[in-house]
């Protein structure tokens, strides 16, 4: 046997007898609640050592939110409507993957209704003044408070949004 095989033998014995189980959330499982003007959150899972939060949105025509950066990664998926950051000139649509780097300052514009974007996020989002102050603070833990709190609010209970 090659030194290669030898680890490949190791790595499959190892995984065969401690399977992590995969986790599922159905659809309907966790919901959406109001933010206001009908616009929306979900989230979806927060690893709370790490700081990394995944949610969805679902925005309305005109919503924009405060400029702002993020501390770590973002990946945001469109998968209907339209929106672009007020520095760029790019229009995330329907299909869109977008990379945010760490550091980079932007103000979210939604350009149609019902724009539905999945983001994961790493680190703090740091919101910003028109001197690029920092204003507030949001991590994957207030986040996933804030959502709570909501869900409480508008009847849903507490989901069981997936938290490591």
């Amino acid at each position: 046997m090659h030194i290669h095989e030898d680890a490949e033998v190791s790595v499959v014995r190892h995984l065969s007898v401690d399977d992590p189980p995969s986790l599922h959330l159905g659809a309907d499982e966790v919901p959406f609640v109001d933010l206001g003007e009908g616009n929306m959150l979900k989230v979806l899972q927060v690893f709370r050592l790490e700081n990394v939060w995944i949610t969805e949105n679902i925005f309305q025509r005109g919503f924009e939110s405060p400029k702002h950066v993020h501390t770590g990664n973002v990946w945001g998926h469109t998968t209907s409507g339209a929106w672009k950051y007020k520095e760029s000139d790019f229009v995330n649509r329907a299909g869109s993957f977008l990379y945010e780097p760490a550091g980079a300052a932007h103000t979210l514009r939604i350009l149609e209704d019902d724009t539905h974007v999945r983001w994961h996020i790493h680190g703090a989002n740091l919101n910003l003044d028109d001197n690029g102050v920092v204003t507030s603070i949001i991590t994957g833990e207030s986040r996933l408070a804030y959502y709570f709190e909501l869900c409480e609010l508008q009847g849903f209970g507490r989901p069981p949004v997936l938290i490591h």
